[in-house]
């Protein structure tokens, strides 16, 4: 198993070019975002080449978060700003050495949910031709609804079915294990279910979302079966660490992974 700290949660008491001195040092061979963007791509990269560590990937913009959005992908009437952050996130790919892009499909009212789907196809074909052009991913996420009410999607068929609607090869499935656990359950057989579409694997502990010791998942189960399936990308860490970073990374000891 191959692990990437997600840096969006590790480390989150220190500035960013110090989270990825944090991470290499802690052992990890890559690191991945959610919005690096007030930090220059330049120093980003030169942070990763100074630390050996690959840039995987980074979020379309969310907007604007106080005012509740998260991501424009979806939202009808904002194909414009939508298209400004995917360019944003494609110079930033571009100059950093990121290699994909979690493309944020943002929150819809229910009574547009129809017509933000199409909105959605439109401006993800729009985007995965831009991104293609720089071998750069573009990566689709239910998120659960507990956490995130009103948010486009929420299950995997929904993110499979644009999927094999678009049939572009560098549209892919973000599997994260957190969120499939709290909107759906079942996950061992949706891994083997989706497994030819899932371009990168992400866990927390659930419901916590701390560490992946605890909980209602046993994650060896889940790295086993993710060996059987010959899945050979990164594991991203994704989860909010229960008190120091560097001590909560015990886990990994614990279950033999390093």
């Amino acid at each position: 198993m191959r692990f990437s700290a997600n840096l969006g949660f590790l480390w989150a008491d220190r500035p960013l070019l110090a989270r990825i001195d944090a991470a290499a040092r802690a052992g990890f061979r890559a690191v991945e975002m959610h919005w690096p963007y007030n930090v220059p791509a330049g120093d980003v990269a030169e942070a990763a080449r100074r630390n050996d560590v690959k840039l995987l990937g980074i979020n379309t913009a969310p907007g604007r978060l106080e005012a509740g959005e998260m991501g424009l992908g979806a939202v009808p009437g904002r194909t414009g700003d939508f298209l400004g952050t995917v360019d944003q996130s494609i110079e930033y790919c571009r100059s950093s050495g990121a290699t994909a892009i979690h493309v944020m499909a943002g929150n819809v009212a229910a009574a547009d949910r129809i017509r933000a789907r199409a909105v959605f196809a439109d401006n993800l074909r729009m985007a995965a031709v831009q991104a293609e052009a720089q071998q750069i991913t573009l990566l689709l996420e239910p998120l659960n609804p507990n956490d995130n009410p009103g948010y486009f999607y929420s299950t995997l068929a929904e993110a499979v079915s644009l999927i094999e609607e678009l049939a572009l090869p560098n549209i892919k499935l973000q599997f994260d294990v957190y969120h499939v656990a709290r909107s759906e359950g079942d996950v061992l057989a949706k891994l083997e279910k989706y497994r030819r579409h899932i371009g990168h694997v992400q866990i927390a502990a659930v419901p916590s979302r701390a560490e992946p010791d605890e909980g209602e998942i046993a994650y060896p189960a889940i790295f086993a079966a993710l060996d059987r399936l010959q899945y050979g990308g990164f594991i991203g860490c994704e989860y909010r660490p229960r008190g120091d970073t560097d001590e909560g990374l015990s886990w990994m000891n614990r279950m033999g992974l390093r």
